[in-house]
């Protein structure tokens, strides 16, 4: 088949879903990916995928530019006549469905989290719901990625349950992101963030709870891994982080092509974000056996079992959040390894990539037995 998969930065099939287009590529499948370009389409295209730029707004609604885009996959769609279109991140999910439907080509959307319109509400969360609605409802399959959103859909009325599917994230090659020992006793506990410096992530508390935990614990260190300045409303600028170095609440780590060395580096990786999908950080962290420490929202809580693999706290709470911290700092070296190695069980047990592939795979197959 002729499988086209769509999303809103090329770095995100490289970097999450990566090894669904190799197991589809194996399996004898073409592959065309629709994304804006980066720098991943080199790598996208020594996998052995076909690459089509796509020009697209990310940022907010806009009516004109989002029917241009729907008419730009219109286009797209028709001219490429793909067995199977594979979707993800929000615009892609919404308006490349509605630009599937025109075309008569299946699409499977895969809901990695609602994104800032459900965390603004009002007006645009409703324009939000309307749009999700009228794009999602005669699809016969859409991923989800944690229960809280797949439950919020079905009661919104959005979608019906039985078009829904849950996956464990994007999955975790556990081979490649293994078990690490933590730390010597002797150096200072390090806790890591690893995000794009957005509101939304929680970074203002982290910061706030840094500051908090120092003051008790001056040799613990919070570290910042992630991009600044992104293409966000809630995106935090360069000079407001460099205001926080320079303070020494923070020590702020640019960004990488690969996290492994700066977790393997870490105590403790925390997330306190707003909501998530399913935060592929910590399940990379946790892959490798790092105590986790998140925020009780969406995503995040399906993660971490709380006290067992690591803490759950309030969201938009850096006290709660110090707490938490604080709490792991008076754990034994021992137990905390115990923490961590907890969490790389439950990974080995519900998060390995096996377990997308074949989901994919099952859509694959039904959808050859459906055409043939």
């Amino acid at each position: 088949m002729h499988i086209l998969m769509t999303v809103n930065a090329a770095w995100n099939i490289w970097n999450f879903r990566r090894s669904v287009a190799d197991a589809l590529i194996a399996d004898g499948h073409k592959i065309t990916i629709l994304a804006p370009p980066d720098k991943s389409v080199a790598d996208l295209k020594a996998l052995g995928c076909r690459f089509i730029p796509l020009t697209m707004n990310v940022k907010g609604l806009n009516p004109l530019s989002d029917l241009m885009l729907v008419l730009r996959f219109q286009k797209l769609f028709k001219e490429e006549q793909p067995d199977l279109i594979l979707s993800y991140t929000i615009k892609n999910n919404i308006f490349g469905a509605l630009a599937a439907r025109r075309n008569r080509i299946p699409l499977v959307p895969n809901v990695s989290g609602l994104g800032t319109a459900f965390l603004s509400g009002g007006i645009i969360q409703q324009v939000a719901e309307m749009l999700y609605r009228h794009a999602f409802s005669p699809l016969p399959q859409i991923f989800f990625q944690n229960d809280d959103d797949q439950s919020f859909f079905v009661s919104r009325k959005l979608v019906q349950k039985h078009q829904t599917q849950l996956l464990p994230g994007s999955g975790i090659d556990l081979d490649h992101f293994s078990a690490t020992k933590l730390p010597e006793k002797s150096e200072s506990p390090v806790f890591l963030l690893i995000a794009r410096l957005l509101r939304d992530k929680g970074v203002i508390e982290y910061v706030e709870a840094a500051r908090l935990v120092k003051s008790i614990y001056p040799n613990a260190r919070f570290q910042l891994l992630g991009d600044v300045g992104s293409k966000n409303r809630t995106a935090i600028d360069a000079d407001t982080v460099k205001k926080w170095q320079m303070e020494g609440a923070i020590e702020y780590l640019g960004t990488t092509s690969d996290v492994r060395p700066f977790i393997a580096a870490s105590t403790c990786v925390v997330l306190p974000s707003y909501r998530e999908g399913a935060p592929r950080t910590l399940i990379e962290a946790a892959a490798m056996a790092r105590p986790l420490i998140a925020t009780d929202v969406p995503g995040c809580r399906s993660v971490i079992d709380d006290g067992k693999t690591g803490f759950l706290c309030e969201v938009r709470n850096a006290q709660s959040l110090a707490d938490a911290c604080q709490r792991f700092l008076e754990m034994s070296p021992e137990n905390r390894q115990h923490m961590g190695l907890a969490g790389r069980t439950k990974m080995e047990r519900q998060f390995d990539q096996s377990f997308v592939i074949e989901a994919y795979r099952k859509v694959v197959r039904e959808l050859t037995v459906a055409k043939e």
